[in-house]
């Protein structure tokens, strides 16, 4: 048992009797606390050198489950290798001030949508502009809604190319830094998020009740015309394998690792946690087993929302027309897709063959076929 179901065996059903909650995360939480046991059935393994026989538990594949990301992160990257080109690519982020998260906690899919959308339109119609690039970019984006602290920190990270496609089918690269300057995507980003929040059909209740009342919920929008909304640029990677191996950090990371949980005691959960705002030093930060689950339940992403999107040269209307057109311009080794199965990916990537028979050494443990 993980740290995280050890926790989930502890306090769930507690939590569940005094809290009221959407019938999806119950059954993503409930997922996650049975994942590789009994209750999700199992299977056998026989060596096919000796016969030696080994009984393994079902994982839940749940998205939100750490035990269940590392094949999925790998069959991901893998994928995304044909896709870079040999250019500069740079990490932008984007982040809704914190006077909105309580609406976008009670209205997630729509705030989420908006998020995503007021991002891509940011960065097309900027890079599109030949004050500053005058190309068709491609890039993606990855939302996530966590800080360190587990608390609620809605933000979208981007992988975005260095250069574009021209209308005449030219390649465009800027030499210094990225293209468009952190304070206009700020304020562009901005406009686009709040105008769509005037228009989107919310909910509130509890405390935002309030915002019912169209004179409040317009005083708020508008007080967050007058505040500098975060936007930063990172430094670019220095080549392709650079972008892959970075990709690995943020595509299917969860809110919480069971790496970062410390200790589970006395009804409380000590865990890891670095502060960005003090020098990034590491720290400890002690809950209530109750806060630790109503911290993590708030990270549980809507059924079916997608969290990764591709938009541009990227995007999978024209993707293999226009990346193979850009792969030729910007003279990037044609990438050969290989699919392999789970264990040899595993193997290929981490250096490790997970099916060797643990009782032999030689053979390998399958799945026998019973047709």
């Amino acid at each position: 048992m993980t740290k995280i179901q050890e926790i989930l065996e502890i306090g769930l059903e507690e939590y569940l009797a005094k809290h009221k909650i959407v019938g999806y995360k119950q059954k993503v939480i409930k997922a996650i606390k049975n994942c590789k046991s009994e209750k999700l059935g199992a299977h056998k393994y026989v060596c096919d050198e000796c016969g030696y026989e080994e009984i393994a538990y079902n994982s839940c594949r749940n998205r939100h489950c750490p035990n269940c990301q590392t094949g999925k992160k790998l069959k991901w990257i893998e994928a995304r290798k044909e896709e870079v080109l040999n250019i500069k690519y740079y990490h932008i982020v984007f982040t809704i001030p914190g006077e909105i998260n309580s609406i976008a906690i009670q209205n997630q899919e729509e705030i989420y949508k908006i998020m995503f959308k007021a991002t891509a339109e940011t960065l097309q119609e900027l890079a599109e502009d030949k004050k500053y690039l005058g190309g068709e970019i491609g890039f993606f984006s990855i939302l996530h809604t966590w800080g360190q602290n587990l608390m609620y920190h809605p933000h979208i990270h981007c992988v975005v190319t260095g250069g574009g496609l021209t209308e005449k089918g030219k390649w465009v690269e800027k030499e210094k830094d990225f293209f468009i300057p952190v304070k206009v995507m700020s304020k562009k980003f901005r406009g686009k998020f709040l105008n769509y929040m005037k228009k989107a059909k919310l909910k509130f209740y509890g405390d935002n009740k309030e915002f019912e009342n169209p004179g409040i919920y317009n005083n708020i929008i508008q007080s967050m015309y007058n505040k500098e909304w975060v936007v930063y640029c990172k430094e670019p990677f220095k080549n392709a394998e650079s972008v892959i191996q970075y990709l690995g950090r943020y595509t299917h990371r969860v809110a919480i690792s069971n790496e970062r949980i410390e200790k589970v005691e006395d009804g409380k959960v000590t865990f890891k946690w670095r502060d960005y705002k003090d020098k990034n030093k590491m720290k400890e930060m002690t809950v209530t087993i109750e806060e630790f689950i109503r911290r993590f339940l708030i990270h549980i992403l809507p059924p079916r929302f997608m969290k990764i999107r591709y938009y541009g040269i990227l995007g999978n209307r024209n993707k293999k027309k226009k990346l193979l057109k850009c792969k030729i311009l910007t003279r990037t080794k044609i990438y050969k897709k290989k699919e392999l199965p789970a264990l040899e990916l595993l193997k290929k990537v981490l250096g490790k063959d997970f099916n060797l028979c643990p009782h032999c050494k030689k053979g390998h443990m399958l799945i026998p076929n019973t047709s």
